[in-house]
C-alpha cells in the first residue's frame, strides 16, 4: 500500500525572496543612472578617441538593458507569483534572467576583446585630459550603483536552523516568510555594474599612463583585459544559473542531507529523494519511504519542520516486505 500526502490543497505557492519588491526598485534607480551616464561616455569616448571610454559607454548601454531584463523579470514574478499556470510559482524567474544577463555579459567581453584587438593593430588619436574627466563622471556613477544593488552575494542560501520548530509544512503564511538564498537576478545587475566599474577603472589607468609616456597601446591592452575578467564573471553567473535551472543547485545537497538525517531514526528506507530550488531560499521535495511499520505521511513531514528552507513537501509511504 502506497500513502501520498503533497502539501495542504490550497496552499499558494509564493517562492519569491524576501527582498523582492526592495530588489526591484533598486535595479529601476540604477537603470536611470547608467542609461544617463552611457549617454555622456559614448558621446565623450567617440569625440576624445577613447576606445576604452566608448567600451566603457558602451558597456553601460548594453549593461543598462540587462538590468532592464532583472527588472522586467522582478516585476512579472511578482504580477504573476499566485499564478495556477505556474505549477511551482514564480520564483525561478530570477534566475532565468540572471542566465540571460550572463549570457549578455559573455558577449559584451568578446565584443570588447575584439574591439581591443583592433585598436591595438590600429591606434587612433586620443585626448587624454577630456577622456580621464569623462571616465572619472562614469566610476563614480558606477560605484553609486554598486553600493545601491550591494546585497549578500556571498550568501549560500542555506541556513542551519535546527531546534528552532517554527515551520510547519502545511500552513499557509510559511511561504511568505523571507526567502534568504541568493538572489541570481540581483546578482547579474550587480556583476553588470561592476564590469562598469571596472572598464572605467581600466579606462582611467590606460588614460593616465597615454597622457603621462605617451604608452597608446595601454588604452585597447586595458580594454583586454577588462574583457577576460569580464568573460570569467560572466561564467560563474551562467554555471550558478544554470544549475538552478536543471534544478541541481549546490544547497540542495545540503537539504537532501538533512532530509536524510531527520529521517534515519525512525528506522525508515528513504527509496527516492527529489529535492529542487523554486525561488531564492525556497526548496521542494519528494521523499518516498519504505517503513515496516509506516506512519501518516504528516509524521514524517512533522520531522523535516526544521528544514526552514522547504516550503512543499510530497511524503510517499510504502509498507516494506515481511521479514
Amino acid at each position: 500500500m502506497t500513502t501520498t500526502s503533497p502539501q495542504t490543497s490550497g496552499h499558494d505557492h509564493f517562492f519569491l525572496g524576501g527582498d523582492h519588491q526592495r530588489n526591484e526598485r533598486k535595479v529601476w534607480l540604477v537603470i536611470a543612472l547608467t542609461a544617463s551616464m552611457m549617454l555622456v561616455e559614448i558621446t565623450a569616448g567617440t569625440v576624445y578617441g577613447s576606445m576604452a571610454l566608448v567600451a566603457d559607454g558602451w558597456h553601460m548601454s548594453t549593461h543598462a538593458g540587462a538590468m532592464l531584463i532583472a527588472a522586467l523579470a522582478y516585476r512579472f514574478a511578482r504580477r504573476h507569483v499566485g499564478n495556477p499556470r505556474f505549477t511551482f510559482g514564480t520564483g525561478k524567474l530570477g534566475d532565468l534572467a540572471g542566465f540571460a544577463s550572463a549570457v549578455l555579459l559573455a558577449l559584451i567581453a568578446l565584443l570588447i576583446g575584439w574591439e581591443s584587438m583592433v585598436r591595438l593593430t590600429q591606434p587612433i588619436h586620443i585626448d587624454f585630459e577630456q577622456a580621464i574627466a569623462v571616465a572619472i563622471m562614469g566610476l563614480i556613477v558606477n560605484l553609486v550603483c554598486a553600493w545601491l544593488l550591494k546585497d549578500d552575494h556571498s550568501h549560500s542560501g542555506h541556513h542551519h536552523h535546527h531546534g528552532h520548530d517554527h515551520h510547519d509544512h502545511d500552513h499557509h503564511d510559511e511561504h511568505h516568510e523571507p526567502g534568504k538564498g541568493r538572489d541570481n537576478n540581483l546578482r547579474a545587475a550587480y556583476l553588470h555594474v561592476m564590469a562598469d566599474a571596472l572598464t572605467s577603472v581600466l579606462a582611467i589607468v590606460a588614460l593616465l599612463l597615454g597622457g603621462s609616456y605617451g604608452w597608446t597601446w595601454a588604452d585597447p591592452v586595458m580594454g583586454a583585459v577588462g574583457a577576460l575578467v569580464i568573460a570569467r564573471w560572466s561564467w560563474g553567473l551562467i554555471r550558478d544559473t544554470g544549475s538552478v535551472l536543471l534544478d541541481a543547485a549546490a544547497e540542495g545537497e545540503e537539504v537532501r542531507e538533512e532530509i536524510r538525517e531527520a529521517i534515519a531514526p525512525t528506522g525508515s528506507e528513504v527509496t527516492d529523494l527529489h529535492v529542487w530550488q523554486v525561488g531564492p531560499g525556497h526548496f521542494a521535495a519528494i521523499v518516498s519511504l519504505i517503513a515496516q511499520e509506516p506512519r501518516e505521511p504528516a509524521h514524517y513531514k512533522a520531522l523535516l519542520a526544521h528544514i526552514h528552507e522547504l516550503v512543499h513537501v510530497t511524503v510517499e509511504v510504502e509498507r516494506g516486505a515481511a521479514a
